[in-house]
């Protein structure tokens, strides 16, 4: 195994390498690794590792703005529910002499 100050950067041979990239295990300076996740990795490798979580994100996407949708549904039918079991409840003589008292309806 070849010592890390002996080594050239990978994408520029005129420069030393800094660090080894644990994903392809080659060579490169400081300016073509970045850290991530606590691990030092060169840009292609992190690039592979960005898009990898993109490829299954999409169904669960999905799947959770649907869920979203069915409690939106549920909720916004227990409202209405909630609302309009209150109004039944509410006796005739709650309306008398009001604005809306309409005489031909509430012949008594």
């Amino acid at each position: 195994m070849p010592l890390l100050a002996s080594q050239r950067c990978s994408n520029h041979s005129q420069r030393e390498a800094v660090a080894r990239c644990p994903e392809c295990t080659r060579f490169f300076c400081r300016e073509c690794i970045t850290e991530h996740d606590d691990r030092v990795l060169c840009t292609a490798c992190l690039k592979k590792l960005a898009q990898k979580p993109l490829t299954r994100r999409p169904l669960f996407a999905n799947l959770v703005r649907l869920c979203q949708c069915a409690l939106a549904v549920l909720f916004v039918w227990f409202f209405f529910f909630v609302m309009g079991e209150s109004l039944s409840q509410v006796t005739s003589t709650f309306h008398k002499d009001t604005i809306w008292h309409v005489p031909w309806i509430d012949q008594e």
